[in-house]
């Protein structure tokens, strides 16, 4: 289990990429835009970069559901890979079974 203060940091991020989602992708699209003069270009990269860093979706971590666990993540399952062994030996994955040659 990963420390409580590790995974509320991770929410926190997660709901800031949320609240300033639309300001970054404004402030983007004029700063990437090649046919506007080049000071409001630089304006707007400027207000990006004043923008909090956590309200970037790069610095969200991919945690396990279950456990917190960062690494070892199946992205389609949402859950490590220690989660999902324990899950599927139980058999509560449908269509998984332990296998053997």
């Amino acid at each position: 289990m990963a420390k409580k203060s590790a995974i509320e940091r991770n929410n926190k991020r997660k709901r800031m990429v949320a609240k300033f989602a639309n300001k970054r992708a404004a402030l983007k699209a004029v700063a990437r835009d090649r046919e506007l003069p080049i000071e409001e270009r630089i304006a707007a990269q400027l207000k990006l970069s004043a923008l909090p860093r956590n309200s970037a979706a790069i610095r969200v971590r991919n945690r396990c559901e279950l456990t917190g666990r960062p690494r070892g993540y199946y992205r389609k399952l949402r859950m490590s890979r220690i989660a999902l062994r324990e899950l599927s030996n139980q058999g509560l994955v449908p269509g998984m079974v332990k296998s053997s040659w």
